[in-house]
């Protein structure tokens, strides 16, 4: 049985190195996202594309989080 405590500080680490780490990349497809689009506008349905990618991150963060909830009972 593992220590409740030790569970929770690995589900939140799960979920929030995967927060930060999507942040991260979507400042810079966002940034690259703008750039493209000033110059051509018919880039906007790729560029929104590729600035929702890194919060699949997030989701697999989350899948993890609740498998360490799970695991752990």
């Amino acid at each position: 049985m593992a220590e409740p405590g030790l569970v929770a500080i690995g589900a939140g680490l799960a979920i929030g190195l995967t927060a930060l780490a999507s942040g991260l990349a979507e400042k810079d497809i966002g940034t690259a996202a703008v750039g493209a689009m000033a110059e051509k506008e018919e880039l906007f349905g790729k560029a929104l594309i590729l600035t929702v990618i890194p919060e699949t991150l997030v989701i697999f963060g989350l899948v993890v989080a609740l498998q360490i909830i799970a695991l752990a009972k």
